[in-house]
């Protein structure tokens, strides 16, 4: 589904990834993982159109999308969240999710402006879309609620629901689990492992926080300053002497 090959971002002097490639297949977790600084989040704005690469191609089902505006990624199948939550914080829950829902609406915006039954008809089954998302993800007690009023674990839950609502078939992850407790990481990694299987989404995370990524991912890819490291199963991760180092530091 997903497929880099040897990509490389260079701004100025700075090499932030060099010569990367990845891929994951439909329906499965893969994991990106590294010290702060590898670069990781640099490649999720690469994939989803935020940075052109200074070289190397991205390929999402067999066609090209590096290079592509950011809406024209969602619009061909991929969503993502941020590390830090960029909800719409004075909008409600469910207007945050009807906003996304509302990418695969091609009314017009006369049509939007007079109010025109096509237009209504959309923006019905929009909210119907929506509230039936807000069902699946435990959030329906809560569409009406200010966004920025939500405790955490559920913001960050919204801003998947939100993803969800762009009907992707990728969803990219980045540190779900950041400034979460115990256990609203444990929800966390139950909540990342049922949208695969309603949705039949395959995703890729960022993650640091190591109990999550043991726990829901099938394959790693582990980055220091910007080249790869490491690739393989957890298992295969957790004894590779190159990964110990870059955490640990050399001798531990």
């Amino acid at each position: 589904m997903l497929l880099s090959k040897n990509v490389t971002m260079r701004f100025g002097g700075l090499t932030a990834v060099d010569n990367f490639s990845i891929k994951a297949g439909d329906n499965e977790i893969v994991g990106l993982i590294g010290p702060n600084g590898a670069g990781k989040t640099t490649i999720f704005n690469v994939i989803t159109g935020v940075y052109a690469p200074t070289s190397g191609s991205v390929f999402f089902n067999g066609k090209k999308i590096s290079g592509k505006a950011p809406h024209k990624v969602t619009e061909a199948g991929l969503a993502r969240t941020f590390q830090n939550i960029r909800l719409f914080g004075e909008m409600t829950v469910l207007e945050n999710i009807m906003v996304a829902a509302n990418l695969h609406d091609h009314s017009s915006l006369a049509a939007a402006v007079l109010r025109l039954p096509g237009y209504l008809a959309g923006e019905k089954k929009s909210r119907e879309f929506a509230l039936a998302l807000l069902d699946a993800t435990g959030l329906s007690g809560s569409a009406n609620d200010c966004a920025v009023s939500l405790p955490y674990g559920k913001q960050r839950r919204l801003e998947i629901a939100r993803a969800l609502a762009t009907k992707p078939k990728l969803l990219l992850l980045d540190e779900p689990a950041a400034g979460m407790n115990p256990q609203e990481s444990l929800d966390l990694m139950n909540f990342i492992l049922n949208v695969r299987e309603k949705y039949n989404v395959a995703i890729l995370l960022i993650e640091h926080h190591m109990q999550v990524v043991m726990g829901v991912c099938e394959r790693l890819y582990v980055l220091e300053y910007g080249v790869t490291i490491a690739e393989g199963t957890p298992q295969e991760i957790q004894k590779n002497e190159k990964v110990i180092d870059a955490y640990l530091g050399v001798g531990n």
